[in-house]
């Protein structure tokens, strides 16, 4: 088996023994990438020079520092074209920012790579993570591995396609109302969205401001706590990232579920699931009554509200993050403009693709004059009942879990021309989003052969005990994913 399908701790032990070393990972990586990224669209840019210097510099650390090396050190890893990385463009998918190579790195970015990461490149997205299919992307497709005339899932389709392609054992994400979580449910990998203000926003180009959050995509519930741990803490150049030290998710990460009780809300298994999504999960409760757990049901009556709420609340915040835009020092320009509000006008159009500028409308509108108590501060006072129903959910429950996406992935092209639709790909995620708990994407099993995802979530700050239940979840339900899944990418 490739050493890039296995578990990172085995990747690791191997490093350290001298079994493989980070360069020879590095370019079976980069040689995978080159055979079947062409087929999947993961990546935008592959920073081959870069990749190979830090895999040298990982093996001389590895050989001096042995077994005191970090556990990451020399692995390979993709990053989502949203997190700034210096000197290599980061364009956040979209034509207004081609061209802009940032002159810092983002600190999830920087923590992987001063713990001996080796990055790889930045891999696709929809256009400043906005979307749930990665189809808005400016400059690719990216296909499902599982099936490629599928979508991967969005935003963070690319990071999600590589590491079930086994282009990558492990990349970063971000999570906005489920931009983590879905696309790791529709590929069948695991995705980890931390709570908010436990990872660093310091270097993502942001869309939503109060809901941006970095996280992990691994094959293992295990290899997403090492990534998790090594990107999450304090940090002074963010001011929304909390000061509380981090809780080490590995010494209970094997606890397993036996007494634990687990919430499951009504809401979000009453109705609108796919058929085979519906028969997956409740197959996987059994597998999880039988792993011993208790299953108890909880109400989050102010779901129905919470979708509604998000695409409000996210729209404003982007329209404000995104007015910086201008297209002056990189992007496409405007020929032949002669005044700064042509050059501004031109370059924004040609810039934003349409699911952008929809959002920059509808944010621009509900923070407008006349409106902005009627739909912003509104959907605000919305996003306060869910997060307490979520507070009283949890004082009776270990955690809750529920299906991560009512269907399984859908075909490319289905929903682009309907955006409601679109937005409903999210409507098992955003609230735990809107609540700000952290949340995990486990693979629960195949509906009409495609992967079904499980979504485990915990109290605000519990991030190594949701990892706990997650890695438990997976355990019980013993979900095994064939060995080179890249090789069906071919259309």
């Amino acid at each position: 088996m490739s050493w890039l399908l296995r578990p990172l701790a085995e990747q690791a032990a191997a490093l350290r023994t001298g079994q493989v070393t980070s360069t020879a990972l590095v370019e079976e990586a980069l040689g995978r990438i080159a055979q079947l990224d062409g087929a999947l669209g993961a990546f935008l840019r592959v920073t081959v020079d870069l990749a190979r210097r830090q895999a040298a510099e990982a093996d001389r650390r590895l050989a001096v520092e042995g077994e005191g090396a970090p556990d990451l050190c020399g692995i390979p890893v993709a990053i989502k074209d949203v997190l700034c990385t210096e000197g290599v463009e980061t364009t956040a998918a979209s034509r207004i920012l081609a061209g802009f190579v940032p002159p810092y790195t983002a600190t999830a970015v920087r923590r992987l790579a001063e713990a001996g990461a080796v990055s790889l490149g930045k891999c696709n997205c929809d256009e400043f993570a906005m979307g749930s299919s990665t189809e808005n992307s400016a400059y690719q497709l990216t296909r499902n591995p599982h099936a490629p005339d599928r979508v991967p899932g969005g935003s963070s389709g690319g990071s999600a396609a590589a590491v079930a392609a086994g282009l990558a054992p492990a990349a970063l994400g971000t999570d906005t109302g489920g931009s983590i979580r879905q696309p790791a449910a529709l590929c069948g990998v695991v995705g980890f969205k931390p709570t908010y203000g436990r990872v660093s926003r310091y270097g993502l180009i942001a869309f939503a401001s109060s809901l941006d959050q970095v996280g992990p995509f691994t094959r293992t519930g295990g290899d997403a706590a090492r990534i998790y741990r090594t990107i999450a803490g304090p940090d002074p150049r963010d001011a929304t990232c909390s000061p509380r030290p981090v809780e080490d998710p590995m010494p209970t990460l094997e606890l397993g579920l036996e007494g634990l009780r687990l919430g499951v809300p009504a809401e979000y298994v009453a109705s609108g699931l796919e058929p085979g999504v519906q028969r997956v999960f409740e197959a996987a409760c059994q597998r999880l009554v039988a792993a011993g757990a208790q299953l108890e049901p909880v109400s989050l009556p102010s779901t129905r509200y919470a979708l509604a709420a998000y695409y409000v609340i996210a729209p404003a915040e982007a329209s404000s993050n995104l007015a910086r835009m201008d297209g002056l020092r990189f992007g496409p320009g405007r020929p032949g403009a002669v005044t700064l509000r042509e050059q501004l006008e031109g370059a924004r159009h040609l810039g934003f693709g349409p699911e952008v500028r929809r959002r920059i409308m509808l944010g621009t509108y509900a923070l407008s004059r006349g409106y902005y108590d009627a739909y912003y501060r509104r959907a605000q006072q919305v996003r306060t009942l869910v997060a307490q129903d979520f507070h009283r959910a949890f004082a009776g429950v270990d955690a809750i879990i529920a299906p991560t996406s009512p269907t399984v992935a859908f075909r490319l092209g289905e929903r682009l021309s309907d955006p409601l639709a679109m937005y409903q790909s999210d409507v098992l995620t955003v609230p735990f989003s809107l609540a700000g708990v952290p949340a995990a994407s486990v693979p629960a099993g195949l509906a009409d052969g495609l992967p079904v995802g499980l979504q485990v979530a915990a109290p605000a700050f519990a991030d190594a005990h949701c990892l706990r239940v997650a890695r438990g979840v997976e355990r019980a339900l013993g979900v095994a994913e064939p060995p080179d899944l890249a090789r069906r990418a071919a259309p």
